[in-house]
């Protein structure tokens, strides 16, 4: 799966959207922005949720921070990070390429607003190594998406 499952999805549903293979780690935000040559909040990180007995993925900026609050009201729940073994045998990609693209099996997408600050953003396609990029727009279009208000940014913490 993992890589090969993202690059299948975007030949069927984006051909035009490139996969970008930089041939090193993009597995954190600080690794993929140094390696892509941008800021690290237009890296758009997937979490992985457990809210209830539902998971589910969120999709946010890279220096957006789960908020609880707005994360419960938003998801009607408490969320919870899965661990990483159970994020990819659920997903089907490892940790550090987790995306919301070409997955094991259909899972609810959310897409924090956070995004929407930037004209494009960054995700993961699948590998430690491997990402894609693209409008927010497009993002939540690709992946049936739902946008909520989840996390909030460096600058709201006080």
């Amino acid at each position: 799966m993992s890589e090969a499952s993202v690059r299948a999805f975007f030949a069927t549903h984006a051909p035009d959207v490139p996969i970008i293979d930089q041939g090193m780690s993009t597995a954190t935000v600080v690794e993929a922005a140094a390696a892509l040559g941008v800021e690290p909040a237009r890296i758009a990180k997937t979490l992985s949720l457990r809210v209830g007995d539902q998971v589910a993925l969120v999709v946010a900026r890279g220096d957006a921070r789960l908020s609880n609050g707005k994360a419960k009201a938003a998801l009607g729940g408490k969320p919870r990070m899965l661990g990483a073994e159970e994020v990819e045998a659920i997903t089907g990609h490892p940790v550090g390429g987790v995306c919301p693209f070409g997955l094991a099996a259909p899972l609810p997408v959310y897409c924090d607003v956070s995004l929407q600050a930037f004209e494009t953003v960054f995700p993961a396609a699948g590998s430690r190594t491997a990402s894609v990029e693209l409008t927010p727009t497009r993002l939540a279009e690709l992946t049936d998406a739902r946008w909520i208000d989840a996390c909030t940014l460096p600058e709201e913490v006080a």
